[in-house]
């Protein structure tokens, strides 16, 4: 299996964006495809959820390979829910490291905010159970609603810890151009003052509104390379090191221990096996909080703190960017946003960004190894993958 690398990025604004969704992976695509220094690749894969559903557009990977110019190099469509872009990332890796191609683009785009938001909120649910949970009008709100109330009962997780990653999140969105939230908030405002439930209502108890990520727009890009590629491109050289996928069970009420997220563990544990790194090892981590219980519950899974023992280590300010253990220094979904099919392709742009030193204010130093985790459903399909600077 040949070794493979990310020689350039590229992203949009995470926001309302007003242009054509392929566009939208296009804009993001030609930043990458500039940042490596290519004209064409020999393969793209795009990640997205809701094109034809929302968007009222099917064939995406053939619309953005003819938007770019790309003809005639192949083209597919990946679609894993939220999980979308690092499926679509596995997808060019397998691509390149099988020797099949030697440089592929991975894109992902979503163009959510054409629709308002109850038919994103229904969008989002047809991720549910169709006949256990979906026609019951269980939503992914309602199930992160559901699973904090046990988190907060098993492990004593309190709604100041969820107002905390919320708070850490969308300060960090403040330091990076690119994020969807660009407004201040503190403790105070969002649950301590007599302002608080005005500002930050209930959306499903015990689930606030600032602890859910935005609906967003946007789109972002990597082209994975072979080695040889990489080294002739003059970039940086980083490393694809490890990747894993797992799975459980659709139906949340089936598993056994509905407060264990074992697809992320699983995915983890494959991702470091296959990278030959353990969890300590790991300099900075963009994890998949699309509810802020959920940064707390993953950086667990992924071992980087003891099961139950998140939210001390949030308390203690480790996950902050100058901590032991950084943590969305993007801003996450929380703050940077969640264009669905896009969100696993920005989780790594960032990491790039980091183990590359550029991520100015927000740089972690020194950083060499990164993780992202990225959540399909509600913990029904996950995808962690691992990355490394070397030289």
């Amino acid at each position: 299996m040949r070794e493979v690398y990310i020689i350039g990025i590229g992203i949009t604004t995470f926001t309302r964006l007003e242009y054509p969704l392929s566009e939208i992976a296009a804009y993001a695509s030609m930043g990458a495809l500039k940042d490596a220094g290519l004209t064409d690749v020999d393969y793209l894969v795009v990640a997205n959820m809701g094109s034809a559903r929302i968007n009222s557009q099917s064939a995406l990977a053939s619309a953005v390979a003819d938007t770019l110019s790309l003809t005639p190099a192949g083209a597919v469509r990946v679609e894993n829910g939220p999980a979308s872009g690092a499926s679509a990332i596995k997808e060019g890796f397998m691509a390149v490291a099988s020797g099949m191609h030697d440089t592929v683009l991975v894109a992902g785009a979503e163009r959510m905010r054409e629709v308002n938001s109850l038919e994103a909120t229904d969008f989002v649910a047809t991720l549910t159970h169709p006949m256990a949970e979906y026609i019951y009008g269980v939503t992914l709100p309602g199930h992160a609603a559901m699973f904090t109330r046990l988190y907060m009962e098993k492990y004593g997780v309190t709604e100041r810890h969820l107002a905390m990653v919320g708070v850490k999140n969308q300060n960090n969105a403040m330091l990076n151009k690119d994020a969807h939230l660009h407004q201040p908030i503190s403790l105070e405002g969002i649950l301590d003052s007599p302002e608080a439930m005005t500002n930050n209502p209930w959306v499903a108890e015990p689930i606030r509104f600032f602890d859910c990520c935005p609906v967003s727009d946007g789109g972002a890009a990597l082209i994975l390379a072979s080695k040889e590629v990489a080294e002739a491109s003059g970039r940086p050289m980083i490393r694809i090191s490890g990747i894993g996928q797992a799975t459980d069970t659709l139906a949340v009420h089936e598993r056994e221990e509905p407060t264990d997220l074992m697809a992320v563990r699983r995915a983890a544990e494959q991702a470091y096996a296959m990278a030959g790194i353990k969890p300590k090892d790991i300099d900075v981590a963009e994890l998949h909080d699309a509810f802020t219980i959920l940064e707390i519950v993953e950086s667990e899974e992924v071992g980087f703190f003891e099961k139950g023992k998140g939210h001390i280590a949030l308390e203690k300010g480790e996950t902050e960017i100058g901590g032991k253990m950084p943590i969305n220094p993007s801003g996450g979904l929380k703050g940077k946003g969640h264009p669905v099919g896009a969100t696993g392709v920005a989780q790594v742009h960032e990491i790039v960004m980091q183990l590359r030193g550029d991520a100015g204010e927000r740089q972690v130093k020194g950083a060499k190894n990164g993780l992202a985790c990225n959540f399909g459903g509600f913990g029904n399909n996950v995808i962690v993958s691992t990355y490394t600077r070397e030289g």
